[in-house]
């Protein structure tokens, strides 16, 4: 540890179980750790401006502190706006079918084997190109491509559909 270090190191050890139990009352036991941690790292990052006396570092660091739980609020705000764009969204776009329409396909699909009914999910429900699918999944393209044929050579079947004419 170098010399200029430990002024911090001690107004941590002083401060830091008070800091945390500030934080907690604000944003409960499960996030305070991890902003007393940012409040570390922004403390560390600043050590030339902590002060020399023992009392103004424990204010200089309960400011640090407030300053990292105003960066989650606001952080916590965007993702609850987002959250609710989200839910707008997706209430705005759902048009629930029939309970019984695609009960075939649905149930036709749920017999392939689960590598091939994941493939066909994702290109015909989740709107995945073959090659997007293949990366989700973890296999090559051209693997996707004669899986994804052989699922609707299954589906076919299954189905009891003639293949398109090409």
């Amino acid at each position: 540890m170098k010399r200029s270090d430990e002024p911090l190191t001690r107004a941590l050890e002083r401060s830091s179980t008070d800091i945390l139990t500030y934080l907690a009352r604000r944003v409960g036991p499960d996030d305070a750790p991890d902003l007393l941690g940012e409040t570390m790292v922004v403390a560390w990052r600043r050590v030339r401006d902590l002060p020399a006396d023992d009392e103004r570092a424990r204010m200089w660091l309960f400011g640090i502190a407030r300053g990292t739980l105003q960066n989650h609020a606001r952080g916590e705000r965007r993702r609850w706006a987002l959250a609710d764009r989200i839910r707008l969204k997706v209430r705005e776009n759902a048009t629930a079918p029939p309970s019984d329409a695609g009960s075939e396909v649905r149930d036709a699909i749920e017999r392939l084997d689960l590598d091939l009914a994941e493939l066909v999910r994702l290109v015909h429900w989740d709107g995945f190109t073959l090659t997007d699918a293949a990366g989700l999944l973890g296999i090559p393209a051209s693997t996707a491509r004669g899986r994804y044929q052989r699922a609707r050579e299954q589906l076919r079947a299954a189905l009891s559909v003639q293949a398109p004419l090409a």
